[in-house]
């Protein structure tokens, strides 16, 4: 599958996911064989004024490639700038994307984000500049439409193409659903009867017979998992093993489960520090052991752990 000039190893990609896809779970999904990851997004306002936070969202490393860095603003010029300075500065990154989908009010009551879909003609704008100011190939996330009232997702789906993006994912839900109820493939499947740009699918995809049905009916070019691989990066292992087989391979045992814990919490605070590590592995353990023995109580206990090395004696508990 080629993005652009950025050519995939397969079309099992890695949604962004604020607050989640960062480098360490990156490098964890890319270890199980995903084809391209996304990282968490990035506001152009914080990045024209030099914002610290924003060094650690976008620190590439070259074992991820091909990886897209995703931004988000609603200003056409300033995000082309933006797109411009990023692509010039940080050759590791491969591709930029266009958040069009964040359902957060923070960032829609800010116009951005999702919000964006409520404006073609401004998505337009957004899609032309940035395209025309990079030299790296330029994809969007939107989402269904903003509400049941507002289903535009083809719509924007065209412009985008019309204005130079070179792949667009489509997550099957209206803003206003947030990531309630059940995604809409039918609308992914409509962009991409619509347009000849690559189209990623997105929503509900939490086995590899999940990923295989949403390419079955929508015919989409690429499958994008976002929640589904929440603690369990070998989803995408599974999920290209049995797209190319048929096969379909086991769950991780719980002895690999316990490995991929430590080392996220390795490399987690090799690169955040400890302090900061120890409270973001919280979500990421209670993902990781969801439905399993003794999971409720490691949930539990873990909130008031603040070491590492406590944090993994908690989490060997999980062998009986």
């Amino acid at each position: 599958m080629k993005i652009g000039n950025v050519e995939l190893k397969n079309n099992v990609i890695l949604a962004p996911m604020a607050g989640v896809t960062d480098l360490p779970y990156r490098l964890l999904c890319k270890e199980q064989g995903c084809g391209l990851v996304y990282t968490e997004m990035v506001s152009a306002k914080a990045l024209f004024y030099n914002n610290k936070n924003t060094e650690l969202l976008m620190r590439i490393d070259e074992r991820e490639r091909p990886v897209a860095l995703q931004l988000f603003g609603k200003d056409p010029q300033l995000m082309a700038n933006m797109a411009m300075k990023i692509t010039e500065t940080n050759p590791l990154i491969d591709i930029i994307d266009i958040n069009m989908g964040c359902p957060v009010p923070k960032v829609v009551n800010n116009g951005e984000g999702s919000a964006l879909m409520k404006n073609p003609k401004l998505v337009g704008e957004i899609v032309k500049q940035v395209s025309s100011a990079i030299n790296k190939p330029l994809t969007i996330k939107i989402r269904k439409g903003f509400d049941e009232s507002s289903i535009n997702a083809v719509e924007i789906a065209k412009i985008a193409q019309e204005n130079g993006a070179a792949a667009i994912g489509v997550h099957g839900r209206t803003r206003e659903q947030y990531y309630t109820g059940k995604a809409d493939w039918d609308i992914i499947r409509k962009v991409k009867e619509e347009v000849s740009i690559p189209v990623l699918g997105n929503g509900d995809v939490f086995t590899p017979q999940d990923a295989k049905k949403l390419i079955d009916e929508t015919n989409c070019d690429g499958i994008m998992i976002g929640r589904g691989a929440q603690g369990n990066p070998w989803l995408f292992k599974r999920i290209i093993h049995y797209l190319e087989t048929g096969e379909l391979l086991p769950e991780p045992h719980i002895e690999d489960i316990v490995n991929m814990i430590n080392r996220h919490i390795e490399m987690l605070t090799t690169f955040k520090g400890e302090y900061t590590a120890v409270r973001e592995m919280r979500k990421h353990i209670s993902w990781y052991t969801k439905g399993l023995y003794n999971g409720a109580n490691i949930r539990r206990e873990i909130n008031y752990i603040e070491s590492m090395d406590e944090l993994k004696n908690k989490v060997l508990e999980l062998i009986v």
